[in-house]
């Protein structure tokens, strides 16, 4: 389990979200943009085909129709390539995008980059209709007992 020694602070709650532009499914890109007038979650993941990870997304599969009746869009955000994380969604049967942080440039914007990895940690950011973060749940580690919880996201992305 790595340990979380972040190097840049995370935006704290009320704080405008960074914006991002990521390659998806298919090549295409997302970016936070896009999504104002609605809640964004971003769930943060280390790296697509891990033991955690292969876990933790389908947890979020399996309420996906809570954060749609909420209004909100949920997006993974991991350092791999979009190849891999097309295959990695796949392979666990996921309808929601993971989106590909090749650059580290959204992992250090959120403040999750584990640089001594090259990875993020894990954390989940909900973003409100305005652009504001209204939630933030970082990992202490990334290991599985340290997942962030998936009810506080839904609550947050209802409230957004």
């Amino acid at each position: 389990m790595e340990p979380v020694t972040l190097q840049n602070s995370p935006p704290e709650a009320a704080q405008p979200a960074p914006d991002f532009r990521l390659k998806g499914p298919g090549g295409t890109f997302s970016t936070l943009s896009e999504n104002l007038g609605k809640p964004v979650v971003l769930v943060f993941y280390p790296l697509a085909f891990s033991p955690v990870c292969s876990h933790q997304l389908p947890e979020f599969q399996a309420v996906i129709a809570r954060f749609e009746d909420a209004g909100a869009v949920v997006y993974g955000v991991s350092v791999d390539s979009h190849w891999s994380n097309t295959a990695f969604a796949r392979s666990l049967g996921l309808t929601f995008p993971l989106l590909s942080d090749w650059k580290r440039e959204a992992s250090r914007a959120y403040g999750v980059l584990l640089e001594q990895s090259g990875y993020s940690g894990r954390a989940t950011f909900v973003i409100g209709r305005d652009g504001r973060i209204v939630h933030r749940e970082i990992a202490e580690n990334t290991g599985m007992e340290h997942v962030p919880s998936l009810d506080a996201a839904i609550q947050a992305a209802t409230r957004g």
